[in-house]
């Protein structure tokens, strides 16, 4: 069984490409060229399953087109749009004591001002506004910005963090 604390979120799945099985993947950490790894853990119905790298091709600087095992038409491929894909950590050429804004997932959000808002269910590191999805106590779902001025503490034992969040930002109604 995969472990989400032996993992970090490398990017998304995109599109299919042709058709083929391909997939577009819009990665922001490029460490699955960079070491040997024979695979890429993506997430599906949101269990992480691992899936072997048949071939890959740069598109872009941020793009790879992707061929899996397994995955041989488009209709198959078309079905992982969206899903997110992960690294294991293990394989990583990245120091072991360097947060990742992936590693928050799990960890609680306490307000400063108020107190408990919920938990980090997930992380979007696609782009260069970083954003936790947060869980809340009341059923809602929050997108709160992962700013690194607005956290005041980090405490990994608990798996919490505190953050100063600007006033209004959980009243917006998403």
């Amino acid at each position: 069984m995969i472990h989400e604390s032996d993992i970090y979120q490398i990017g998304v799945i995109g599109k299919a490409h042709g058709v083929k099985g391909e997939l577009a993947f819009n990665f922001t950490d490029d460490v699955f060229d960079r070491v040997d790894a024979d695979y890429l853990i993506i997430r599906t119905d949101g269990i992480p399953v691992p899936f072997f790298i048949e071939e890959y091709r740069f598109k872009s600087n941020s793009v790879a087109i992707m061929k899996f095992e397994g995955i041989d038409d488009e209709a198959h491929a078309r079905r992982f749009t969206g899903c997110r894909v992960y690294f294991p950590k293990a394989l990583s050429d990245a120091d072991p004591d360097e947060l990742r804004w992936s590693d928050f997932e799990g960890y609680t959000i306490i307000s400063a001002d108020s107190g408990a808002v919920g938990t980090v269910k997930s992380v979007d590191d696609s782009t260069e506004n970083v954003l936790f999805y947060v869980n809340a106590p009341d059923g809602r779902e929050l997108l709160i910005p992962a700013a690194e001025d607005w956290i005041e503490d980090i405490d990994h034992e608990a798996r919490s963090l505190t953050m100063k969040l600007p006033e209004g930002l959980l009243a917006i109604d998403n």
